[in-house]
């Protein structure tokens, strides 16, 4: 009994550290909008994913063939569908909402997926009941509601320009549209990774970086409109850019977050995906060069406390727990 505790206490522990590195991961890809304005999101979209792939594929093709063997009737449509909503799409959704109403107004809107995927993961079979995360939420939802009130405080956020108004509308929109798009893919992902006992965390966001791979080349010729605007230097350190998000973002924020998956119930994955919010609002207060002001602090505050309460909430259930969760990749 003891140490089906200990095994559980230490599959808990390694769950959280697993998804506060992905969320470490995640936050950087906020900025890189802003670091290439004068690129589409359809361009940083295509070359981070093109390179994700071609990662993958170095990686995957010593062991292609017993890989291929190991996805089930299903696996390869699955892949692809968890390519475009957790990889391409929303990748194109969440650089277009940066570039029409930047970092911190998008970090906000897809902030509040630790609470649907939480919601939604109520419906899983491992999860303590919507009443005992009700804490929880209300500390999240408090913390990203004063990141809201600081956002829409920012200079220029009240500006009568109506071309402006429209620009943040479709912004708004394509955020919205991105936290449903990313949803769906945690929910489906970690359904195929318990039903995939035997292949790895690592192995399976490695097929995924191909499936996403296969999709980006599809839309290379829709992101090449307006590609010969730049002139090759820019392109250099676009290319790096991107190769560089996609190895710390895709393919390390990958696997980590599926050992998450893996490690903790869908509940408590949920409440670690605000690691991505917490280091994106980190990242923009260094791009541009300034601290957090005394609300993000707080919101900061409300969202830490947020985990920690929904860490306790699902501990008794951990530390009673067989197996199942134990580490697999």
């Amino acid at each position: 009994m003891n140490s089906s505790r200990a095994r559980s206490h230490s599959s808990l522990l390694a769950g959280l550290g697993n998804g506060l590195a992905a969320g470490a991961c995640w936050g950087l890809v906020f900025i890189a909008p802003a670091m290439m304005p004068d690129f589409t999101a359809l361009q940083l979209a295509t070359v981070r994913y093109l390179m994700y792939g071609f990662f993958s594929v170095a990686l995957v093709l010593p062991r292609w063939r017993r890989l291929a063997a190991c996805i089930p009737q299903g696996g390869r449509a699955a892949l692809l569908g968890l390519g475009l909503t957790g990889n391409l799409g929303y990748y194109i959704l969440i650089a277009m909402a940066v570039r029409l109403c930047g970092i911190n107004i998008t970090s906000i809107i897809t902030g509040f997926l630790p609470v649907i995927v939480g919601i939604l993961g109520t419906r899983e079979g491992d999860s303590p009941g919507l009443r005992r995360l009700v804490p929880s939420m209300l500390l999240m939802v408090a913390g990203i509601s004063l990141t809201a009130l600081q956002a829409l405080h920012a200079p220029g956020a009240g500006t009568d320009d109506p071309r402006v108004d429209m620009a943040h509308l479709l912004g708004f929109l394509c955020a919205i549209g991105g936290l449903a798009s990313w949803s769906i893919f945690a929910l489906a992902n970690a359904r195929w990774l318990r039903r995939l006992s035997d292949t790895s965390a690592g192995d399976w966001g490695l097929l995924t970086g191909v499936a996403t791979g296969v999709e980006a080349l599809f839309v290379i010729p829709f992101a090449c409109h307006g590609a010969m605007s730049h002139p090759p230097s820019r392109w250099v350190a676009f290319i790096v850019l991107g190769a560089f998000i996609a190895l710390v973002s895709s393919l390390l924020g990958g696997i980590f977050w599926n050992r998450t998956c893996r490690l903790l119930p869908m509940t408590l994955c949920g409440q670690m995906a605000v690691g991505e919010t917490l280091f994106a609002l980190f990242y923009g207060c260094l791009w541009t060069g300034r601290w957090p002001t005394a609300m993000e602090g707080a919101a900061v505050l409300f969202l830490v406390l947020s985990v920690v309460c929904s860490t306790l909430a699902h501990a008794p259930s951990s530390a009673s727990s067989d197996t199942s969760h134990a580490p697999t990749g």
